[in-house]
């Protein structure tokens, strides 16, 4: 078990460095900034660190979640909430056809500032040495902690997008898992 253990965290820190390459070296992502246009706003992630432990929030954090009506307590239950993944299955599937036109869906939406060419080997880099970080499941933190740049941009714009096509889990589980199998079949998938 020990064995497989490290076998698993070696794979993911080759992979994590061979796909990583592209982007700055960090150890963990630092702010999220969220662009539109000319607009930006940079939330700290320590902020959300500090809500994921405390179930508080603080600064722009507290006053976003305050002007959203949201639950800092409900927030910060969906910052630590993990989902069990096997690194190696995960990584697999991210380096097939499938996997790619997910990633390249998210990358739109999420990515290293000012560069977003780099967005698709950030991704799989953060999903993969954030799952080994947390000992076989994925979390919003694990996920973070693991993300190879320093800012993380989030494109309003296509998130918005995102969110208009997907009124619901089903519908955002369907969007990423059906929409991708377009560009198998030779059809363009819609871009978010």
């Amino acid at each position: 078990m020990k064995q497989r253990s490290k076998r698993q965290r070696l794979l993911a820190i080759t992979l994590g460095l061979g796909l990583g390459l592209g982007a700055p070296a960090s150890q963990a992502a630092e702010n999220l900034v969220f662009v539109s246009g000319a607009f930006r706003r940079s939330l700290p992630v320590a902020d959300l660190e500090y809500l994921a432990t405390t179930g508080q929030a603080r600064g722009l954090l507290a006053q976003g979640l305050a002007l959203g009506k949201q639950n800092p307590t409900e927030v910060a239950r969906m910052l630590n909430e993990k989902i069990p993944l096997p690194v190696a299955l995960v990584s697999r599937l991210l380096n097939t056809r499938i996997g790619e036109a997910i990633l390249e869906r998210l990358a739109r939406v999420i990515f290293p500032l000012n560069t977003p060419s780099v967005g698709i080997p950030a991704l799989r880099s953060a999903m993969v040495i954030g799952i080994v970080d947390g000992k076989g499941s994925l979390s919003a933190m694990s996920f973070l902690r693991a993300y190879p740049n320093d800012n993380i941009e989030v494109s309003i714009p296509a998130l918005m997008a995102l969110m208009q096509k997907a009124s619901s889990i089903s519908d955002l589980v369907r969007f990423f898992s059906e929409s991708p199998l377009d560009g198998l079949r030779g059809t363009t998938p819609p871009k978010p």
